[in-house]
């Protein structure tokens, strides 16, 4: 079973597609950042020296095991040739 099976398949439980729908923000930015670094045709390595930080460190943004201020986002977002700015977009919610 290749991965895109695997997750439709997780996905078909309720409880798992409502965990996965509440992380899919962090998952969206994990996302972004990696896009980002990838058109700037940077490494993980290239774009921490960049920044004077560790490759561990941009690999944790990356997973989203971190929760980065909006000074570091703008940080990483500046290394790669990006600015970063903010959009609201208002919950459907349920009646």
């Amino acid at each position: 079973m290749n991965l895109k099976a695997l997750k439709e398949q997780a996905l078909q439980n309720p409880e798992v597609k409502a965990e996965y729908d509440r992380l899919a923000p962090e998952f969206e930015l994990a996302n972004t950042l990696i896009t980002m670094r990838q058109q700037a045709g940077l490494t993980q390595d290239e774009l921490a020296k960049r920044l004077h930080t560790q490759k561990s460190n941009i690999s944790r943004l990356e997973r989203g095991d971190s929760n980065p201020g909006w000074k570091t986002l703008q940080r990483y977002a500046k290394a790669c040739g990006f600015e970063l700015s903010v959009q609201a977009q208002r919950h459907k919610t349920a009646v």
